[in-house]
């Protein structure tokens, strides 16, 4: 039964995917240290969850994975899980390390073609079964959010959030947009160039205008190949010529994203252009993205942008390096050119570049 002919009096359907992390930890009575537990864990100290009056269903990664480790494969297999499931329920709630939350959060966005469903990433700063913890109100959150309808207008009955989404703390971001800011903060998420979807405080508001529609007669595809021959070069006073030069002539090496100062300038010493330039004629795709949290790149503002402009980089506007890192896996994963990936990179697939109007800080 699809999601738009159900009635509003069926209980919600809702699968958890529990992938590991900090929520997830329980602490080892011999070492002190914290390590995964099962998900039977989770439901045990989260009891208010069988108030909530879901149907839910669970997929566990088995051992649970420390987000450090995450990587393209694991993403496969929740996006296939996804898939796989998608006609049997009607939001997704993926329990996640917080490390690399974003970077999953950014893959799924590009993997899930066509995705008219919530799949909301949420976890914890604390293990959820300490008695001073976040987990608990993040989990319930994320369910009540993936649970989540339009109640009026034409669209009525659909969900109210239709794509990958960080559920943390007190919002609710897009996925694509998301990074973490704190690593000890309970609101340790943010999204810096685009508005939260939703706050919560007494209640969940959504902000309905920043929220992600989709032609719902479009069914969902996965694109599951991400390509690992792409990578991250940070731009940082003292960085050398062998350096520079020995990341870009990797062989197997199809693009880069290019961590730069500010609004996206870097060294115009001539070793360091000409090392970029003769990377991009030899067919590397190299992205600018700033390692400002906030803003974005505007290459001609300054000499030092332009620079790079002048050597052939494409600019990454306020895509976070998580999003154009992801975007380009993709990307080059589905076997397209350097040249299409380049024109691509610049163009909004899921909503992971906005224009200057929407930025905030």
């Amino acid at each position: 039964m699809s999601t738009a002919s159900k009635t509003q009096t069926q209980a919600p359907r809702i699968m958890v995917i529990y992938t590991g992390g900090t929520i997830g930890m329980i602490e080892d009575a011999k070492s002190g240290a914290l390590v995964p537990f099962s998900f039977d864990h989770l439901i045990e100290n989260v009891p208010k969850i069988g108030r909530l009056g879901y149907e839910l269903s669970h997929y566990e990664f088995n051992p649970p994975v420390d987000s450090s480790n995450m990587d393209p494969q694991l993403w496969k297999t929740i996006a296939e899980v996804i898939a796989n499931n998608y006609d049997a329920v009607d939001g997704y709630v993926v329990l996640h390390g917080t490390d690399t939350m974003a970077y999953t959060a950014s893959a799924l966005s590009f993997m899930l073609e066509g995705l008219a469903k919530p799949v909301i990433l949420t976890g914890s700063q604390l293990p959820i079964g300490e008695i001073r913890e976040d987990g608990t109100e993040n989990v319930i959150t994320a369910l009540q959010i993936a649970a989540a309808r339009i109640t009026e207008g034409s669209n009525a009955g659909q969900p109210m959030v239709q794509e990958v989404a960080i559920s943390f703390g007190r919002h609710l971001w897009r996925g694509c947009r998301s990074t973490k800011e704190s690593s000890t903060d309970f609101g340790a998420f943010r999204s810096f160039n685009y508005p939260a979807l939703a706050d919560m405080d007494l209640h969940i508001v959504y902000h309905e205008d920043f929220l992600r529609r989709v032609v719902q007669s479009h069914p969902l595809t996965l694109q599951t190949d991400m390509a690992q021959t792409v990578g991250i070069i940070s731009v940082y006073p003292g960085l050398t010529q062998e350096s520079l030069e020995y990341q870009l002539a990797m062989p197997e090496m199809q693009g880069f994203v290019l961590r730069t100062f500010g609004a996206g300038n870097a060294p115009s010493k001539p070793w360091f252009t000409n090392a970029i330039a003769q990377a991009v004629k030899n067919g590397k795709v190299i992205v600018n993205v700033t390692q400002c949290p906030a803003g974005g790149v505007e290459q001609k503002r300054y000499a030092t942008g332009d620079a790079l402009a002048d050597a052939g980089v494409i600019s990454g506007l306020d895509m976070t390096c998580e999003a154009a890192l992801t975007k380009m896996m993709a990307l080059f994963g589905r076997g397209l050119s350097s040249e299409k990936v380049g024109k691509l990179m610049t163009q909004s697939l899921v909503g992971e570049i906005g224009d200057k109007t929407m930025l905030v800080c």
